[in-house]
Order: C-alpha cells, then sequence, then structure tokens
C-alpha cells in the first residue's frame, strides 16, 4: 500500500490544498493529511479546529485520512507506515524552501522519498499566509476557502478582535 503524508499547518486550508489531495488521491492508496503545529508561525485556528475543518472539506475522498501531529516529521512518516512525504508546489521561492527541507529530510530518513504536486493555474496564487491576512483586514475569502473554513476564520477574527 503506497501511503502518502502531506504535511502542513493547513491554517486555514486553502482551495490549492483541497485540489493538491484530490489530485493525490488518484496516485496513492492512501494519504494522510498531517495537520501540524509551527511554533513560528501565528495560529488562528486552534489545531483541533484545523483537523476538524480538513476532514469536512476532504470528506467526499475515500482514502483520505486526517489527523494532528506535533513530532518531528520523519518520525510522524515512519509511526504511520508511511515513506512518502507529499508538499505542493506553487513558486520558484517554494521549491527553494521545499529543496532544503527535502535534504534535511534524507539525512534524518534516507527511506522517506518526497513527491511534489503543483496546484491548478487557477489556485496557485493561494497561500494560508495570504488568506489570514485578508481574513484579518474582514476581506471576502469565499474564493478561496470552502464556505465552512471563511465561516471559522470569520469566527475566530471575531473572537480575536473581542
Amino acid at each position: 500500500m503506497k501511503i502518502a503524508i502531506y504535511p502542513g499547518t493547513f491554517n486555514p486550508i486553502t482551495n490549492g490544498h483541497t485540489d493538491l489531495v484530490e489530485r493525490a488521491a488518484r496516485l496513492f492508496d492512501k494519504i494522510i493529511v498531517a495537520v501540524g503545529t509551527n511554533r513560528q508561525k501565528g495560529v488562528t485556528l486552534p489545531t483541533e479546529k484545523r483537523v476538524e475543518l480538513a476532514r469536512t472539506v476532504l470528506g467526499h475522498l475515500e482514502n483520505i485520512e486526517v489527523c494532528a501531529f506535533d513530532t518531528l516529521l520523519t518520525d510522524f512518516v515512519r509511526k504511520s507506515g508511511a515513506h512518502i512525504i507529499l508538499r505542493g508546489l506553487r513558486t520558484v521561492a517554494d521549491f527553494e524552501y521545499e529543496f532544503q527541507l527535502v535534504g534535511m529530510n534524507r539525512i534524518l530518513d534516507p527511506g522517506i522519498e518526497t513527491v511534489f504536486l503543483a496546484p491548478a493555474e487557477h489556485l496557485s496564487y493561494i497561500s494560508s499566509t495570504l488568506v489570514r491576512e485578508i481574513a484579518s483586514y474582514g476581506g471576502d475569502i469565499t474564493k478561496f476557502v470552502h464556505p465552512l473554513v471563511a465561516a471559522a476564520m470569520q469566527e475566530a477574527q471575531k473572537s480575536q478582535s473581542a
């Protein structure tokens, strides 16, 4: 069974993430969407909420599992019985960062391979960072995320403003 781990903070999960998972679901037997914490990023949505939203948004795909993780990625991949890390590439800047990660992960565990997929062209400009920024100013993010994600972001914005 070919299992791929798609790690990220998914803060929030965007239409670009969904597109990538849909594409990967046709290539792998199972995709584990691993919702992680990044201690260097400010968190808008709690991890539990991000897991819940990812499960809802990706619920139409049978071979997808969504879970949280707070460990070294290579350790999580090994414990999951996987040997593949799935990553998305949108820009050249993404490639530079991802290339560094590939090298580090290879040193940590040479048995793990990284596979890159590009999102559909009309989604390549979407990033969680930009979506969070637009949402922080009360902007309309419905073109970039699932309606439930937009509602959750709006609620989080209200909570943080109060």
